[in-house]
């Protein structure tokens, strides 16, 4: 069980809203604020930014989710092109890829493209 802390007389870089107080006496020390979490100056904002990050998690959990799939698809090429006497990596097909997501995403997807080459490469 954690004790209530106090709360400070001062506060930093704080900014000041237009909107109602927050409310005082309740806080553990621990909890934020919506407008504390997210760095927004008024609570509305506060609740559309609380919200698209909500989706942002959902997003990347659905991301992940297809990243280990294609890691999944990618081991069974790997075994098929092994057992078949070829080699583990097929280079003109990175190159296919690199080049899918730079055309796709611009300079910064070709990184990302090696990130996702790197994690389906020699997992078998």
């Amino acid at each position: 069980m954690t004790t209530p802390q106090t709360t400070q007389t001062t506060q930093t870089a704080q900014p000041t809203r237009a909107t109602a107080p927050a409310k005082t006496g309740t806080r553990t020390g621990t909890e934020k604020t919506v407008v504390e979490k997210t760095g927004a100056r008024t609570e509305d904002a506060a609740q559309l930014i609380a919200g698209a990050r909500d989706r942002i998690d959902a997003l990347d959990d659905r991301i992940i989710g297809l990243v280990q799939e294609r890691m999944a698809v990618s081991a069974v090429i790997q075994e098929a092109r092994i057992s078949s006497g070829g080699r583990r990596v097929n280079l003109s097909r990175e190159m296919e890829v690199l080049s899918h997501f730079r055309d796709a995403l611009g300079k910064p997807g070709t990184p990302l493209a090696m990130t996702l080459l790197e994690l389906c490469r020699g997992r078998i």
